[in-house]
């Protein structure tokens, strides 16, 4: 990706925010709360935006496309004057882009990609988050039978992860050493959904599968229990989020790798994104962004930040940084098998 990474955005995104932002109202278009991140990310965004003196209105339009349009006509009669929007389906979005436009209202695609050069684009390096996952799914598994199990078809980080996943197992399913004998979409990204793929996948190949690169946590959640159901447990398994069921599970050994995207440094981000589009600044200003041109050649106002793969090695790194305690990191972990969990 052409646009740079950002580090830290929390402390180092410091923009000149407008002196009349407390006369801003900020929405926000959520997809769901399925996710146990979105409520870090809402947390934050709140946070941010209370900084500025700025207004938090937001909407959850429940995995549904149809109510996403509504909820963002709804929110626009409610005053904002900037949204941000994670949408449901990037496929069908547009008319919601297109209904800020026409008010003049500026929009923050958050953390997943709304294909419209007049939105800014905010996320984590999702090509790079793929590539982590593999790497630890193949130095935990360098050869053998993998599923990949993706997200949702209709968000376009689940092609993004799949892009960087299958650069770095390319080498090894060239030479033989890595079989990839089954792969799908998780709708929605619900964990049930990757649970049944994994089940009827595992009823197909007769248990044959020796690794897993699941797209993120929840996936995972659903992958790990289709496991252990078979007798499976100890599979490396991938992940991504840090949730904190998948930490644990890192820890207890279950799960392999959980990509963690601090998605405190995500919302502050886009609070102080929103709040200087709304006073008129133009997207080709914003601080730390860059062009980025999109696979199928749109080219956009962009920030990435860069993700951290959490391990068995550094699962001290999410308790430092006051991601997840230890209580909860290490619950039902055998003592001296983590050496932070004693």
């Amino acid at each position: 990706m052409s646009a740079k990474l950002v580090f830290g955005v929390t402390t180092a995104l410091c923009l000149a925010l407008p002196a009349a932002a407390e006369e801003l109202i900020v929405g926000v278009s959520w997809s769901n709360f399925q996710e146990e991140r979105w409520r870090t990310d809402e947390a934050a965004i709140i946070e941010g935006l209370m900084a500025a003196g700025a207004q938090y209105i937001s909407a959850d339009a429940q995995s549904s496309a149809s109510k996403q349009l509504s909820d963002v006509e709804s929110l626009i009669a409610q005053g904002a004057d900037a949204l941000i929007i994670l949408a449901q389906d990037a496929s069908s979005i547009g008319p919601a882009v297109q209904l800020a436009v026409d008010e003049g209202i500026p929009v923050v695609a958050y953390d997943r990609l709304i294909e419209d050069p007049r939105a800014f684009y905010l996320t984590f390096d999702n090509i790079e988050v793929g590539r982590m996952q593999a790497r630890a799914i193949l130095e935990a598994q360098p050869e053998g039978n993998y599923v990949m199990i993706k997200g949702s078809p209709t968000d376009p980080n689940a092609d993004f992860l799949r892009t960087g996943q299958q650069e770095v197992l390319q080498e090894a399913i060239s030479s033989g050493d890595v079989n990839i004998i089954a792969e799908a979409y998780t709708d929605g990204w619900l964990p049930a959904n990757a649970q049944r793929n994994m089940e009827q996948i595992l009823t197909a190949e007769d248990n044959a599968v020796d690794a897993v690169v699941a797209s993120n946590d929840g996936t995972a959640g659903g992958v790990v229990a289709a496991l252990a159901a078979q007798g499976l447990d100890g599979l490396p398994v991938s992940g991504q989020d840090g949730d904190h069921a998948a930490l644990n599970r890192v820890a207890l050994g279950t799960q392999t790798v959980s990509v963690w995207k601090d998605s405190r440094d995500l919302g502050d981000a886009a609070a102080k994104i929103a709040v200087i589009l709304a006073d008129g600044v133009s997207l080709e200003n914003i601080i730390y962004a860059d062009d980025w041109t999109s696979p199928s050649g749109t080219v956009m106002s962009a920030m990435f930040l860069e993700p951290v793969p959490i391990t068995r090695d550094n699962l001290d790194r999410v308790v430092r940084a006051g991601w997840i305690t230890q209580e909860a990191l290490c619950q039902n972990v055998p003592a001296n098998e983590v050496e932070i969990c004693g």
